[in-house]
């Protein structure tokens, strides 16, 4: 399964802020879309990412204000990202590696989705419930 067939399913939709916004306001933001992470555009390029795990960790343990921080004060600036043929593994292993949850998808420099650990988990899921009810149809049918 392909990056390209997640998207397919998951949808596409993607949603930004701009790095000069404050922390708080990305937040409501986050909110508001019930998302965990956010990416950080400015002129259609991908400038970083922000996520609740940035908040808690470079914010609230520090004692900073979010309402005074700006998103490019504490964003991830070196961003992971994956192509639309990428395949399930390597994302997992991206993941898995670099400790990440979140992989904003380019296609030619654009941003054309983003992919969570949640839907790399789905997608191996149904693969193997698609893989079980094959193998349960084939040895079902071979017992007739």
């Amino acid at each position: 399964m392909t990056v390209n067939q997640i998207l397919a399913k998951k949808g596409k939709e993607v949603y930004s802020v701009l790095p000069t916004i404050t922390v708080y306001d990305a937040l409501v933001s986050m909110s508001e879309k019930n998302i965990g992470a956010i990416l950080v555009v400015e002129d259609t390029i991908l400038k970083g990412i922000f996520s609740e795990r940035d908040y808690a960790r470079k914010i609230a343990l520090k004692d900073k204000s979010s309402k005074e921080t700006l998103v490019q004060e504490i964003m991830a600036s070196d961003v992971i990202t994956v192509k639309p043929d990428d395949n399930l593994e390597s994302c997992m292993e991206l993941m898995y590696t670099k400790k990440i949850r979140h992989l904003p998808v380019l296609d030619n420099e654009t941003i054309i989705g983003i992919i969570s650990i949640g839907d790399v988990v789905k997608s191996i899921i149904d693969l193997q419930k698609e893989t079980i009810q094959y193998l349960d149809s084939y040895i079902s049918g071979g017992k007739s």
